[in-house]
């Protein structure tokens, strides 16, 4: 599912990216690359480190030491000023919403043209309505608050908010949890849909196998502070690393390995 035109130009470098949480070394000198226009996942077990690059990322924790250069940005030697223009260049859909619970759908989606745009509040509504509508909901949802929404509606809500400045660059924490397996199919099919219209690259930390099979052009797989495996999915499936192996066994590996064969290949753990 690589684009037609294979990227290679990088929006995301990080190299020996260490981080530590008391004695936990979370990170150990971690590198890894993500190009211009791809969908990239970054996946591992639990306590692997994925949310915490994530955060890292997106500003919310400062590694102990590395490199991290987002969109032409060497993130360490930033300045407030650099920082606040590459918040406005990305947007972020968190894994539980993230929205303000006072506001509604339409006013949690102006928001930030509120923030960072010079409009009146007539075009901001119309800009958000557009953006709501891009996300998949119904018009009338932008009149609702937060707490009356569905998980999946919730999920496009959010994603709705952080297409509010038109991104080139998107960070999904989890797009699927918790959805029912019609509504992850929807996410799935939108992610797909926001690559081609809108020119974006995509990062997202996620668990849901067929999401990465369905949509991913890279996956990296995290284990022991490290990238253990990196590559499409047909490759990683075939890999013989423990750690990446590991994610590819069990049922849901197996199934999921299964249903994305074209050819109907057998899952055979070796």
């Amino acid at each position: 599912m690589t684009p037609a035109n294979t990227p290679t130009e990088p929006v995301i470098q990080l190299q020996n990216v260490c981080t530590h949480f008391g004695n936990k070394m979370v990170h150990q000198g971690l590198n890894l690359e993500v190009r211009k226009g791809e969908i990239f996942a970054i996946v591992g077990g639990s306590g692997s480190g994925k949310s915490t690059l994530l955060r890292e990322m997106i500003l919310l924790h400062r590694p102990d030491s590395g490199s991290l250069r987002i969109l032409g940005v060497n993130l360490p030697q930033a300045t407030s000023e650099q920082i606040l223009g590459l918040r406005k260049r990305w947007g972020v859909m968190f894994q539980y919403g993230g929205l303000f619970a006072a506001l509604t759908v339409l006013e949690n989606v102006g928001l930030p043209m509120r923030e960072h745009r010079h409009l009146s509040g007539v075009e901001v509504d119309a800009l958000a309505a557009e953006k709501i509508a891009l996300s998949g909901l119904k018009p009338e949802v932008g009149a609702q608050y937060p707490s009356s929404l569905s998980g999946g509606m919730l999920k496009r809500a959010s994603l709705a908010r952080a297409l509010a400045l038109e991104p080139e660059l998107l960070f999904l924490d989890e797009p699927t949890a918790g959805l029912d397996p019609q509504s992850a199919d929807g996410v799935d099919d939108l992610i797909l849909a926001l690559r081609k219209q809108q020119n974006i690259s995509i990062v997202m930390v996620t668990h849901d196998l067929d999401l990465l099979w369905h949509v991913a052009d890279r996956v990296a797989v995290l284990a022991d502070g490290k990238v253990q495996g990196l590559g499409s999915m047909p490759e990683l499936s075939t890999q013989k690393l423990p750690a990446v192996h590991r994610f590819f066994t069990g049922t849901r590996g197996g199934n999921a390995f299964a249903q994305h064969q074209p050819t109907g290949q057998a899952w055979k753990p070796k």
